[in-house]
């Protein structure tokens, strides 16, 4: 059985939260239950929010949780390979220019819904002339790239959702590259997904509108797509959404509020499923009792003070010999 291969791709545009934590969790003790490793992926196409300060800090909470990353990548180094890859696409026209304003694509969105269409693209662009786009040209104008979709139902058994169907006459050729000739989301992960053998890919339903349109990218590539699995958002407990505003949600505040990794583990591991959340003090006993299908698709609710209450038995449970060194540094010995 070949080995599966998962990834964790944050973009350092700011912190990790507990939201990240868990899907950067559920990677990594999917990846040991069976036997398979993690990579790590720096998305970092976007040159105007990436910070090397938020990626620092990334890899520094990685570390703290004592996860172990087969591989480490970064995307602002993979702008050639991108580039190689949109050309092979536009060369079986699947990208193609278009040269729209946002005010003229507002326009027709528009448009569409006052005559009771749905807001998508048109295509408008597939049918210019060549002296139409010769002008956008003499008027400075660069273009920006769609993919062509194939109007039909997309199909994948998710890892977690089950069977799921996309019906992709529903959406817009979604833009792959921008005017300025920097990478949106689908285009870089497909590739380096491709590239760096990844079988399985585990995220946020949030995702879910995306992989139908990745899934038609590896098709136009002639690659083999892999499995998708998409697990519920974090809620706080009385069911409202997260926000950065809100106390103790980055690793970084977690950390410093004396929560131990293996606590933090446990608590992402189990929440969201009907099964108890025990303070297994080893990732690998943690590992041996993961199951994809016990994750709920309701949200799961997150609460500090269970977390605290987590934290508070994982502590006492711990042997003597394990904390032994801590102890003596604060002044504590046998």
């Amino acid at each position: 059985m070949k080995k599966i291969k998962l990834r964790f791709a944050p973009s350092p545009t700011g912190n990790l939260h507990i939201g990240n934590a868990r899907t950067l969790i559920l990677n990594y003790i999917y990846s040991r239950s069976r036997s398979g490793e993690m990579l790590l992926r720096i998305d970092d196409t976007d040159s105007q929010r990436s910070d090397e300060k938020y990626t620092k800090s990334i890899i520094q909470d990685i570390e703290w949780l004592d996860i172990n990353c087969a591989e480490t990548h970064r995307q602002s180094t993979k702008i050639e390979r991108y580039k190689e890859i949109s050309e092979h696409l536009i060369s079986k026209g699947r990208l193609y220019p278009c040269y729209e304003s946002d005010e003229e694509l507002n326009r027709i969105r528009k448009l569409n819904l006052s005559r009771g269409k749905p807001p998508i693209y048109d295509r408008a662009a597939l049918q210019l002339s060549k002296a139409q786009i010769d002008n956008y040209k003499s008027d400075g104008r660069k273009p920006y790239w769609r993919f062509l979709l194939d109007h039909h139902d997309i199909f994948w058994s998710d890892l977690i959702r089950g069977h799921q169907k996309i019906d992709c006459s529903s959406f817009s050729d979604p833009v792959l590259i921008r005017a300025d000739g920097s990478y949106l989301y689908s285009l870089p992960s497909v590739t380096d997904d491709i590239d760096m053998g990844i079988t399985d890919v585990l995220r946020g339903e949030d995702h879910v509108s995306n992989t139908a349109t990745q899934i038609q990218i590896f098709q136009a590539l002639g690659e083999k797509v892999p499995n998708f699995g998409h697990h519920s958002l974090m809620v706080l407990k009385d069911g409202s959404r997260m926000s950065k505003r809100d106390g103790a949600m980055s690793l970084s505040d977690i950390r410093s509020s004396g929560i131990e990794p293996m606590t933090l583990m446990n608590y992402c591991a189990r929440i969201g499923t009907s099964d108890s959340i025990e303070p297994y003090q080893k990732i690998d006993e943690l590992a041996s009792t993961y199951d994809l299908s016990k994750l709920s698709r309701a949200p799961a609710r997150f609460g500090f003070d269970e977390l605290e209450a987590l934290n508070k038995k994982l502590l006492q449970n711990k042997s003597f010999e394990s904390v032994k060194d801590r102890l003596s540094e604060i002044g504590i010995s046998d």
